[in-house]
């Protein structure tokens, strides 16, 4: 980067992520130790303008996340060229801006080349240091961290002897076994093991493009107390804190989800699946049954898995290296061995297999969600059920069952006005719809 603050700002990052401390965005200073372009954010704060009418200075920095002491000058160059106008007087020695003709017009063909008018993005440098500094694999969950994750939900703790090292490794796994045992579940509760949360950016800027990052669907804001006395930030709010994301894709999985998608209306692009799960975990849920060939999935992850470093290509063209810092696993019910080669399962060294449950973690399981669900808990309905609808029918245990069987019979009693029992007739109902429709013999 050729501005020498932009530099030193970058040199303080790095500085920070080779130290013990852990990673926090400071406030910029000033513009240019932002790395953005000062016509990129003229953009913005016409477009900014266009879409509020009039705006005071602070309310503008503020909404494009922008130190105000860096758009004092921008302001007064855009009032000196006649692109806005101030028409009152604001708090605090601050002016209430607006555009003059000139600055509509400006606005317009702005939002033409480009309808991003969110907070200030950051560069793609300054993410990819964020991203090197908060990666999963800096961590080391020992077993009180997974006991802590998986306290509220039953588990075999045998199955921590073999899923405690492939968390730990941060290498990646394979969760396998029968349908319905909790391989999503599991899945989900391993990010928890790791530190609880990470700060990511609204957007990147790269090459005059930008990439939304921030997805609410992903990721869920953690509270930010990182404040003064009198309640100012002091951090580049630019960047929200985040609970370490979890990232689930299913059968609906694409290759193209794996790149970034470019609206050419808006001309803004959306970060792919695994630029979102950074500092997390991204599931591929139901591995094999995707609209695409296993091998095909698995060749686009084998350099990315082995760098741990993805090359994304923008609209423009230029291609460009992000991080590629989460743990990937996949969740199956195939046998791995069936769905990749020995060249990718290397890459993959954990396969864990998930088994049924056992007679009295089925019991637990009984016990917890008739809890759950204001059931006074029956251990002989559930021996009953055990022995009539599973033993002799040679039905076998999962642990979704329990759950779903209850629903059911908690439907039932509300359907007719009755108190939520466990019952063995009730059970009886439940069971003949719910495996004769649903599950098969």
């Amino acid at each position: 980067m050729s501005s020498q603050s932009a530099t030193n700002f970058h040199s303080d990052l790095l500085a920070q992520i080779l130290s013990d401390e852990a990673f926090c965005p400071t406030e910029p200073a000033s513009l240019k130790e932002t790395g953005l372009p000062t016509p990129f954010v003229e953009s913005l704060i016409l477009k900014r303008l266009s879409l509020v009418g009039t705006c005071s200075g602070r309310q503008l920095a503020n909404q494009l996340c922008l130190p105000f002491q860096g758009l004092e000058a921008i302001l007064a160059n855009l009032r000196q060229r006649q692109i806005i106008v101030h028409g009152s007087s604001a708090p605090l020695n601050d002016y209430n801006y607006s555009l003059t003709e000139i600055g509509r017009e400006r606005a317009t063909f702005a939002v033409k080349q480009c309808a991003y008018s969110g907070p200030a993005p950051v560069t793609l440098i300054d993410y990819v240091l964020s991203a090197e500094a908060q990666s999963i694999r800096a961590e080391s969950p020992k077993r009180k961290q997974l006991m802590r994750a998986f306290a509220d939900i039953s588990i075999d703790e045998g199955l921590f002897e073999s899923l405690g090292p492939a968390i730990n490794s941060g290498a990646g796994l394979f969760l396998y076994g029968e349908p319905g045992n909790g391989k999503s579940t599991l899945a989900r509760r391993i990010t928890q093991c790791f530190g609880q949360e990470i700060w990511v950016p609204h957007a990147i800027y790269e090459d005059g493009q930008i990439i939304k990052l921030f997805d609410s669907a992903y990721h869920v804001t953690a509270d930010n107390d990182e404040a003064n006395e009198f309640g100012v930030k002091n951090y580049d709010t630019r960047w929200l804190r985040i609970k370490r994301p979890t990232v689930v894709v299913g059968g609906e999985m694409t290759m193209d989800s794996l790149e970034i998608r470019h609206d050419p209306r808006s001309n803004v692009s959306e970060a792919p699946l695994q630029l979102k799960s950074n500092g997390g975990c991204l599931l591929i849920d139901d591995f094999g049954r995707q609209r695409i060939e296993p091998a095909e999935l698995l060749n686009r992850w084998i350099i990315p898995l082995e760098n741990r470093q993805d090359y994304l290509t923008l609209a423009s063209g230029k291609k460009i290296q992000v991080p590629f810092e989460q743990l990937i696993i996949f969740s199956t019910n195939l046998d791995p061995e069936k769905l990749a080669d020995e060249a990718f399962l290397r890459r993959i060294p954990y396969k864990i297999e998930i088994h049924d449950p056992s007679p009295e973690e089925f019991h637990l399981l009984f016990k917890l969600y008739a809890k759950k669900m204001g059931f006074d808990y029956r251990a002989s309905v559930v021996d009953y059920l055990i022995q009539e609808h599973y033993r002799k029918k040679n039905r076998r245990l999962r642990r979704c069952h329990p759950r779903d069987l209850l629903l059911q019979t908690r439907n039932y009693c509300v359907y007719n006005n009755c108190d939520l029992e466990m019952r063995t007739e009730y059970f009886d109902m439940a069971v003949k719809s719910y495996f004769t429709t649903l599950m098969g013999h």
